[in-house]
């Protein structure tokens, strides 16, 4: 009994640990002043490095779960509108990414996948932005969202290429 105990609790500091890398992440981010261009709130996405890492390696409640923190976060720092815009991009770009990383088969590779996901998290965003203003002009952001996300989700597959291995590093020193 005590070794599940033990286990139960180094998962869970695993997985705050990582929620607090990806809310580090995120607000990084917020510190990035608005790109000439882009829809206002356009972020690079950095934090998706941590929910790509518990997406593979972890569980899909708990990628959702992050993605959730992150959420709130952005309900906490910049308002109802950021919330459910995250929330919405995030969830589903989430749950794309958790099939695409558990896939035996996948061709797309880690900037494939990054660019797949954010991608997604667009599409939600496009959707949650509709939701709040009452119209579906809110896509026709979406070929600059979609030429951005290529750009990001290249940037940050690659990142996560790179970190993956302190990532797991970090993953095997909690649960072992």
């Amino acid at each position: 009994m005590k070794a599940n105990i033990d286990k139960r609790t180094a998962k869970t500091a695993l997985i705050g640990i990582l929620t607090a890398q990806a809310l580090a992440f995120s607000f990084l981010e917020s510190m990035i002043p608005p790109i000439p261009g882009l829809p206002p709130g356009a972020k690079p996405g950095f934090s998706n490095i941590i929910t790509m890492f518990a997406a593979e390696n972890i569980s899909l409640p708990c990628a959702l779960g992050i993605t959730a923190a992150k959420a709130i976060f952005a309900f906490i720092t910049r308002g109802f509108s950021a919330a459910l815009m995250s929330f919405c991009g995030g969830m589903l770009s989430t749950v794309v990414m958790y099939f695409l990383l558990r896939s035996k088969k996948s061709p797309f590779g880690f900037s494939g996948i990054g660019i797949i996901c954010a991608c997604a998290h667009n599409l939600g965003q496009l959707v949650a932005a509709a939701f709040l203003m009452g119209t579906a002009a809110t896509f026709g952001y979406a070929p600059v969202m979609l030429v951005f996300a290529v750009i990001t989700g290249l940037v940050t597959g690659s990142i996560f290429k790179i970190l993956l291995p302190v990532l797991k590093k970090q993953k095997r020193f909690f649960l072992k």
